[in-house]
């Protein structure tokens, strides 16, 4: 059906390891705007190269696929688009409204690039009400340059605090990957970095290096270490956490909205 429509998945372009489950139980995550990045993020499998134009057809092909998958939870993902002047926010919204309009029960859950920082960008995403906003962080702000070059640790902060000034009942989400070369103190930095600037659900799973030209796992973290964050991120006050190695940004991200929702 995938290809008949026409549609990438971050589960296929970022080889994501929970692909055999999520297909035999009929979730998938689109990625939107096409299948090659503006960015070289030095984690992601996703291609760098110059990107195509927009395919002013592909939101209708989303809520298609939504339709007929009968999803009650679609996650709706990016490549950075930084060639475009809105990196590609008023796309964003016409995937939403076709969702909405195809499949108006479920829910629809956004993972959008930074937008460059551009406010505009993100209230023109956060005003079209998505049910969750997620935003990933990825690392520790200390392997920004040697993890995500071009991106801003900062800058996604302001972001996803954008999203909860302008929104304040929308819930919003974040992620990082462990395994990198981060401390467990850097990373309950991060973890409260994330709550104090109003982020509701947060991800946390093992970095897997996805080809011999991208970073190489650092650590193979415990699944002890897994539940200790889990822990930490509970106290600092999160309404929603999915900690352990597996874990991604949409993993069972229907459950986990659902278990924030009763947590806020």
């Amino acid at each position: 059906m995938l290809d008949e429509l026409r549609l990438n998945t971050v589960c296929r372009s970022a080889k994501c390891p929970n692909r055999g489950e999520c297909f035999a139980s009929g979730t998938a995550t689109f990625l939107i705007m096409g299948d090659a990045c503006t960015r070289g993020c030095r984690f992601c499998a996703v291609d760098t190269r110059a990107p195509a134009p927009l395919d002013p057809d592909e939101p209708a092909r989303v809520a298609e696929a939504a339709r007929r998958m009968g999803l009650t939870h679609v996650v709706v993902t990016t490549v950075t688009r930084d060639d475009l002047p809105d990196g590609g926010a008023a796309h964003f919204v016409a995937v939403i409204r076709a969702i909405r309009g195809a499949a108006p029960d479920a829910r629809v859950e956004v993972l959008t690039s930074d937008f460059g920082g551009d406010p505009d960008a993100v209230d023109t995403v956060a005003g079209a009400r998505p049910d969750v906003f997620n935003h990933n962080v990825e690392t520790v702000p200390r392997l920004y340059a040697e993890v995500r070059p071009g991106a801003d640790y900062r800058r996604s902060l302001r972001v996803l605090a954008r999203v909860h000034a302008t929104q304040p009942d929308l819930p919003t989400k974040s992620g990082l990957m462990v395994g990198l070369g981060e401390t467990r103190k850097e990373v309950v930095e991060v973890l409260r970095d994330l709550r104090a600037h109003g982020v509701d659900i947060v991800t946390i799973g093992q970095y897997l290096r996805p080809s011999a030209q991208h970073l190489p796992v650092a650590e193979f973290v415990e699944p002890a270490t897994f539940a200790w964050y889990e822990g930490q991120a509970r106290e600092i006050g999160f309404a929603g956490v999915a900690a352990s190695p597996f874990v991604r940004s949409s993993y069972h991200a229907g459950e986990l909205a659902h278990d924030a929702a009763r947590g806020r």
